[in-house]
């Protein structure tokens, strides 16, 4: 899913730099394809530069609960996610491991 993009809607507690989500729903947008997951678990912390928030980063696990297109294979598949903060504003890296071998995006 290089260069995918990604829209969530996520609730999350957090204690000072230390979070927890509690419920997330996200649709990924890949060339000719789309999924839809749902968090299972998830933990973040604050990532700080120059005394100041970065970003998030993050590391859990989600599911497919929908896939189409190119990313049809995904759909019912649980993998593991990590995120930090990109370069830019409101931004962030994610990237998946797990793949189960049938769903590996093309």
């Amino acid at each position: 899913m290089k260069d995918a993009g990604i829209t969530a809607i996520s609730v999350s507690e957090w204690d000072n730099e230390k979070g927890r989500y509690l419920a997330s729903l996200d649709v990924h947008r890949a060339l000719e394809g789309y999924a839809v997951g749902q968090l299972l678990e998830g933990d973040g912390s604050s990532v700080m530069e120059e005394n100041r928030t970065a970003g998030i980063a993050a590391s859990g696990k989600t599911v497919f609960k929908f896939a189409s297109g190119s990313l049809a294979a995904l759909s019912g598949k649980t993998v593991k996610f990590t995120t930090k903060p990109a370069v830019g504003s409101r931004r962030f890296e994610m990237e998946f491991s797990d793949w189960p071998e049938a769903a590996q995006p093309k």
